[in-house]
């Protein structure tokens, strides 16, 4: 299978001025192949955001290449298609709202792209009921809460039908409710096929994903499953990173009953083991 997304030694610089350069990327090397659900984690300042920046082309690289389906991020012609395959959701939901009711703002990218009326009112449609926001749809975008706000984003790239959607620290703004529906929502798009990429410092987010990427110091320091990442609780704290807290408060409880599992990384497996466990103790 031919990778969606390639990254080949790749590096990047802010320019302060014209003497002065900061380094945030080194020599990174990865791709991601269609349907992946990949989190991408690090402690703040480690690179992570500007790494997935380049992922469509917001930022190009230094040195190296970053290449989707086939297309170089450099390639200024081709930025247009790169972004049609790879959409963005950034961490405020208000810079990406520009319309005054919910179904108009869903509607606005794809004006730009001349998309004709009767496919348009298609996809609004098919995009709004994915989020569960089709109720909101002739709703001021400004009267709806941080979750609901963040589902019409992920709406309005819906749209566009990408084959890939980043998170650029999409959930760090909202509470733990509205964190969980946008992940419901990640979750749901990615079982119907669709590559997800999640640029996150919530560990419990990071488990939902099948694939994690740790990158420390611009450079990839670990890169695998999910669960085989948190296993390494002593090398992740050394890189100011923490296992999920259901993954600590497993094994607290496994401490004291052995029977209790501590491979556990997402809460749906700790409510599994604790009904295990009780039908167990009642039998």
């Amino acid at each position: 299978m031919e990778p969606l997304i390639r990254l080949e030694n790749v590096s990047f610089s802010y320019k302060i001025n014209e003497q002065t350069k900061v380094p945030v990327l080194r020599d990174i090397d990865f791709s991601i192949y269609p349907g992946e659900y990949v989190a991408i984690i690090g402690h703040n300042g480690s690179g992570k955001s500007t790494l997935s920046k380049h992922l469509n082309g917001i930022l190009t690289p230094d040195n190296g290449d970053v290449w989707i389906h086939g297309y170089n991020t450099k390639n200024v012609n081709q930025k247009r298609a790169i972004r049609q395959t790879v959409g963005t959701v950034f961490q405020h939901p208000d810079n990406q709202i520009v319309a005054t009711i919910v179904e108009e703002d869903v509607a606005f990218g794809l004006e730009n792209i001349n998309i004709p009326r009767e496919e348009m009112r298609q996809r609004v449609d098919e995009a709004l009921d994915v989020v569960k926001m089709s109720p909101f749809r002739h709703r001021p975008p400004h009267h709806l809460s941080g979750g609901q706000k963040q589902r019409v984003a992920i709406a309005g790239v819906l749209a566009m039908r990408p084959e890939c959607i980043v998170f650029d620290e999409a959930t760090s703004m909202l509470d733990s409710f509205g964190r969980k529906e946008v992940l419901q929502v990640m979750r749901k798009m990615n079982d119907k096929g669709m590559t997800i990429i999640t640029v996150t410092h919530h560990m419990s987010e990071a488990a939902e994903a099948d694939r994690i990427i740790v990158i420390e110091g611009g450079q990839i320091v670990m890169d695998g499953p999910a669960r085989e990442i948190f296993k390494h609780k002593h090398e992740l704290e050394q890189l100011q990173l923490e296992v999920p807290a259901v993954s600590q408060m497993a094994e607290l409880i496994h401490n004291r009953f052995a029977e209790f599992s501590k491979d556990i990384i997402q809460e749906s497996e700790f409510i599994e083991e604790v009904v295990k466990l009780s039908k167990e103790e009642v039998s």
